[in-house]
């Protein structure tokens, strides 16, 4: 049998009873209050009773709409569009997300990378702009639409006004010509093609367009100093000027890799 130490302090036991016994009777505190205003309430009668209905619910409504806010964080972007104008864009998390693949994609293309007048192909370059086509329409078909605001477009407005707008007019022009020259001369070397040159200075054309496109989906990511990730677009040159300083500039300059 132990004997208890004079000055130490109560048992283990002792204090899990005493524990215990708090809890009681504060779970007992909690339902007589809560037992006493369900009560209280039902004593209400007329305009008293929906008077506190109506706060209530209000309350929980403020509440709702408090914890929508902050799960959605819906926010507002301004974003020049090429061709338009300067539109509000309403995002939230998940049009950021869309907004960020779309901004990989086309800062990681030739889309918006300069391909110089003796390097490159413009095979190749055509196939990246069909690239950056497909990408964008299979994003936004595997994504949820975003929910529409009166305040503002979505981000699918932004990416399917590229397609419409810059991607498609430029491919269904150029795709086919291409096409004829390529059965035409299975064998022969591209810088034969007589419109070479032209379509190498629409392509600067839509490169720009494209690059502005790429400024719009890094500001509705968050993307910060964009212009330093995407690299500098040459501008366009008056038809027969030599470009090969202009493109040398560009690609000295530090920027990313491209792929096709």
């Amino acid at each position: 049998m132990s004997a208890t130490q004079p000055g130490a302090g109560p048992g283990p036991r002792w204090r899990i009873l005493r524990g215990t016994a708090f809890r009681l009777l504060g779970a007992t505190a909690i339902g007589a209050l809560t037992g006493l205003g369900v009560f209280s309430l039902t004593q209400v009668t007329n305009r008293s009773l929906f008077a506190i209905t109506g706060g209530m619910a209000g309350a929980a409504a403020v509440l709702a709409v408090q914890w929508y806010q902050r799960t959605a964080r819906l926010t507002e972007v301004k974003v020049t569009v090429p061709q338009l104008s300067e539109l509000t864009f309403a995002v939230n998390n998940d049009a950021r997300q869309v907004a960020w693949q779309m901004f990989v994609e086309t800062v990681t293309r030739v889309s918006t990378q300069p391909l110089a007048s003796d390097q490159g192909v413009v095979r190749e370059a055509l196939s990246s702009m069909y690239g950056l086509f497909a990408t964008t329409r299979e994003t936004l078909k595997a994504s949820r639409p975003s929910a529409t605001v009166p305040s503002g477009q979505t981000v699918e407005y932004l990416a399917i006004t590229m397609l419409n707008q810059a991607l498609r007019p430029f491919l269904s022009h150029w795709h086919p010509r291409l096409q004829e020259f390529e059965r035409a001369h299975p064998d022969g070397q591209e810088s034969a093609w007589p419109e070479n040159a032209a379509c190498r200075a629409a392509l600067r054309e839509v490169q720009r367009d494209i690059h502005e496109y790429a400024i719009g989906f890094a500001r509705l990511a968050g993307v910060r100093e964009a212009e330093a990730l995407i690299g500098v677009v040459p501008a366009p040159r008056s038809p027969g000027a030599d470009d090969g300083d202009s493109d040398d500039r560009s690609s000295a300059a530090g920027l990313p890799r491209t792929r096709g």
